[in-house]
């Protein structure tokens, strides 16, 4: 049953996205567009095209929903609300999410075009590149909580949030975040400008629908860790805890898509190179100074 309500709220979470993200591309409020254009897509011929590899073509946007799904499943959004409180939940969101590569890259090799091919492998360079700004931050995270339990992270930052404690941690995962869910300005695996859509382009009708639901979903579900693990959870005054979880997730995402829409997009060679020689030696000295904090301030 709380499985069941977990997928219901990513749900009507993504409905959200949908909304604020065409809120802030066109600046109109309209909460019946993203029903409109789902109806648009679901009425529209499903087209293969001429040589795909079908199981990768098939599978692809299903297997980045469900990636999406299941990194939530560990995230708690009150005390009581989680599906599964793993000992390992932490590093699970990680492992889980590491499909999102695989279905991206799928999604660029399966319909057999050019466009597609080169978005799924310029998201593989990206999120190599980004990968360990994602496992490091939770590291840090997790020294701090003593424990893998994403419960128990929540727990630890009753006295002060971790965005605090380790800010360093916070910018490092919040970006690599936003690469990983290929939003601006790192949507290099869709490109509209350059690729016409990239691993999106050769999809259409309901396929198109599952993958642009299951990218949304991707958003909440990286937003809901960074509540999680930076911005202490179901934490807060006043309101109830299931109203500060979602408050704080809403407040995550439109800072994603608002910061996409004002930094500028660079070269993908420059983007490696900054995760490489900039990123991984930063999450490096984030690691240390909260191994100093933990040690000298508990």
């Amino acid at each position: 049953m709380t499985s069941l309500l977990i997928i219901l709220l990513l749900l009507a979470g993504a409905y959200l996205v949908a909304v604020l993200e065409a809120w802030i591309a066109n600046g109109r409020l309209r909460f019946a567009t993203p029903v409109l254009a789902g109806i648009a897509m679901l009425g529209r011929e499903s087209i293969v095209p001429r040589q795909p590899d079908r199981i990768f073509f098939e599978t692809a946007p299903v297997l980045l929903l469900i990636s999406a799904i299941l990194g939530a499943m560990v995230l708690p959004l009150t005390p009581d609300l989680i599906t599964t409180d793993l000992a390992t939940g932490a590093l699970f969101i990680n492992a889980a999410l590491v499909y999102v590569l695989v279905a991206l890259l799928m999604a660029g090799w399966g319909p057999d075009g050019a466009y597609a091919m080169i978005g799924g492998w310029r998201f593989l360079g990206q999120l190599i590149a980004y990968a360990m700004l994602i496992v490091m931050p939770i590291t840090a995270v997790a020294m701090r909580a003593e424990s893998l339990l994403t419960t128990q992270i929540v727990v630890s930052q009753a006295g002060l949030w971790n965005i605090v404690y380790q800010p360093l941690g916070f910018g490092l995962f919040f970006v690599a975040a936003m690469a990983l869910a290929f939003l601006p300005p790192f949507d290099l695996a869709t490109a509209n400008s350059e690729l016409a859509s990239g691993v999106e382009a050769e999809y259409s009708g309901v396929r198109l629908a599952v993958f642009r639901l299951a990218r949304l979903t991707l958003v909440m579900t990286l937003a809901a860790a960074t509540v999680v693990f930076y911005l202490g959870g179901w934490q807060g005054p006043w309101l109830p805890p299931w109203a500060w979880s979602g408050l704080k997730i809403l407040a995550v995402t439109a800072a994603m898509l608002l910061a996409g829409r004002l930094m500028p997009r660079i070269r993908e060679a420059d983007l490696m190179a900054w995760g490489w020689m900039l990123g991984i030696p930063l999450a490096l000295l984030n690691i240390f100074l909260v191994g100093v904090l933990v040690l000298v301030w508990p």
